[in-house]
């Protein structure tokens, strides 16, 4: 055992972790510690807000596989992370808060930014390990460490500020790994005779199939059955695009030709998914999910298996090595799918065409709202840029190797259906918790993990004003990315429901005002407007270039139309009743 201090151990077992970055910002809580990170090889990027940091932990972790870590001064800072964190647990990323806290003697006093750490994010973590003595320092921060590993989330480690301080006599714990297997003999036996058995078969790849590195897996098991392949919802890099056998992402805005074709499923094989509820809803009208197949569920978490919808077969495995103990079993036998596997894969192309010349000719929304705003609009302003067209504008300008991240909102997730992607982790979502000002931290974070791979961002102006002030954080520190700001003057997603349900009586829906290129300007990255179709595809093509090349940042702002998607949750609302006589013109 070796002698040193309490900071010593906590910055000597984030070395042995593998840590050279931390996102934060810096405070006392912590100062002892954040003194030695450069001569241990840890940069700590400061950035502008806490929650800024942690979606930049997160973009990191998703974006390499390995930790992303954040940490912020007690009190306030570390309460800033919040919704950050939830948005990495519903991401399944391993992300380390670290929480310096109230010293140990001033805690229940009521002091200078004193709170109660743990319950705060005691509903986004994994584990929680806190610091009862200076001398567990180091057993502490590993095992946070390797917990988010093996549990697949995000991990808490909270540290009374005070036990940085000391002396103590350790031993720095090495990282412990687990070997994740491909699950159960018998679960596996019963899936491989249902996939034997099945006419008509469609693979659902999830982002376990991302986290596990088991998209060759995938391919080679779908190769196998000539099975149709769905991206599960905002996992749209979780399957080559540029196979014949995929069919884009089901879920909100998702691909057509996907629904359409695991609508005729006889057998799913939901591959790395916990099959959630906002993936799998009905969309365009459609009813896709099929009430009669047989599903098989496969998941490293036991917890998901037939939590959302009914199973045949639930296997705890990891996608890698389950896919491939499912390829092992099928080789050899005698597949009912063989007999039409002709006739499937004509269907599948003709579902891939039909939906790409739809989208083709999809060049605006069609409801009464979206055709009145446009021509209004266009009176006023001149012809501002459909959404839809910039969209595919972008896709075909989207560079090979990219990275892109997407925020909430109405024209992002129209964006699903536009998002093509050729390798695993290079698609950021916000996931189930689904917060605003998330798209440029997490690419920032991404780009930091991969400064290879060219790094693109896409925000509404509601949701990219609560986040652009990290780009200061990217021009500070040199993590050039790209941004594209969807500018539409409104809280899109939202606002559709005002039209839908409320006859257009619009509260809080509008956004007047911004120069967003001008304030990039003014935090020293370049700045790009855009009013015109020609320009969209070029726009991105130098912002990235210059990116790759001479490490600029670029915010493009794209001047868009009014006009509005779907609602994200039309069934969650219904037509409003008024009782009170002063409200009964409100219907």
């Amino acid at each position: 055992m070796a002698r040193m201090t309490p900071s010593e151990a906590f910055v000597e077992t984030l070395v042995a972790q593998g840590v050279t970055r931390i996102f934060g910002i810096m405070g006392s809580a912590f100062m002892d510690a954040m003194d030695i990170f450069a001569p241990a090889g840890i940069e700590l990027v400061s950035v502008v807000h806490e929650q800024g940091a942690a979606h930049m932990a997160d973009g990191y972790s998703r974006a390499s596989g390995e930790h992303g870590v954040v940490i912020g001064q007690n009190g306030p800072g570390i309460s800033n992370c919040v919704t950050a964190i939830a948005a990495a647990y519903w991401a399944h990323s391993p992300v380390v808060m670290i929480t310096p806290e109230t010293g140990t003697m001033g805690q229940g006093l009521g002091g200078f930014q004193e709170a109660h750490q743990l319950p705060m994010f005691q509903e986004f973590t994994k584990y929680q390990g806190h610091v009862n003595n200076p001398a567990r320092m180091a057993e502490y921060t590993a095992r946070c460490f390797d917990r988010a590993l093996s549990e697949i989330g995000p991990t808490q480690l909270n540290i009374p500020r005070d036990y940085f301080y000391g002396d103590i006599d350790v031993d720095i714990p090495q990282p412990q790994r687990l070997d994740r297997g491909p699950g159960g003999d018998r679960s596996l036996g019963e899936a491989a005779e249902i996939l034997a058995g099945a006419e008509f078969p469609v693979i659902i790849s999830g982002g376990g199939v991302v986290m596990a590195d088991a998209v060759e897996e995938c391919i080679a098991l779908a190769e196998l059955l000539g099975a149709p392949v769905v991206n599960s919802y905002q996992h749209n890099d979780s399957f080559p695009a540029s196979h014949p056998l995929w069919c884009g992402p089901l879920g909100y805005q998702g691909s057509k030709a996907g629904m359409n074709l695991i609508a005729k499923a006889d057998v799913v094989l939901a591959l790395g998914s916990r099959l959630g509820p906002f993936g799998t809803l009905p969309q365009y009208g459609m009813e896709y999910w099929p009430q009669d197949a047989k599903i098989i569920q496969v998941d490293a978490d036991h917890k998901m298996l037939g939590l959302v919808k009914k199973i045949s077969v639930g296997i705890c495995g990891d996608a890698r090595a389950t896919a491939s103990a499912l390829s092992a079993r099928l080789v050899g036998k005698e597949l009912a799918c063989n007999a039409n596997r002709e006739q499937r894969s004509a269907e599948i192309s003709a579902q891939k065409i039909a939906w790409e010349k739809e989208l083709d000719e999809w060049t605006h929304e069609k409801d009464p709202y979206s055709i009145d705003m446009i021509a209004e609009q266009a009176a006023e302003e001149g012809n501002w840029l459909h959404p839809r067209q910039v969209l595919r504008e972008l896709e075909k300008a989207m560079p090979a190797q990219v990275m892109v991240s997407t925020d909430i909102g109405n024209i992002n997730s129209v964006a699903h259906s536009y998002l093509r992607f050729e390798r695993p982790r290079s698609f950021f979502a916000p996931m189930s918790f689904g917060n605003c000002g998330y798209a440029l931290p997490t690419i920032i974070g991404a780009k930091a993990a991969s400064p290879d791979r060219p790094a693109v961002s896409y925000a509404g102006d509601g949701a990219w004003a609560m986040s652009m002030s990290e780009i200061l954080t990217a021009v500070r520190h040199d993590i050039p990315v790209t941004a594209v700001v969807f500018h539409n003057r409104h809280w899109g997603a939202e606002k559709k429901n005002q039209v839908d349900f409320y006859d257009r009586r619009f509260v809080a829906a509008e956004l007047e005002g911004q120069d967003f290129a001008g304030i990039a300007r003014a935090m020293g990255a370049r700045g790009v407007v855009v009013d015109r179709l020609d320009e969209v595809g070029p726009a991105l093509k130098t912002a990235v270039d210059l990116q790759m090349k001479e490490r600029k940042t670029t915010v493009i702002e794209i001047m868009c139309t009014r006009e509005l998607g779907d609602p994200f949750r039309r069934d969650a609302l219904s037509k409003p009743v008024r009782y009170l006589d002063k409200y009964k013109d409100y219907v």
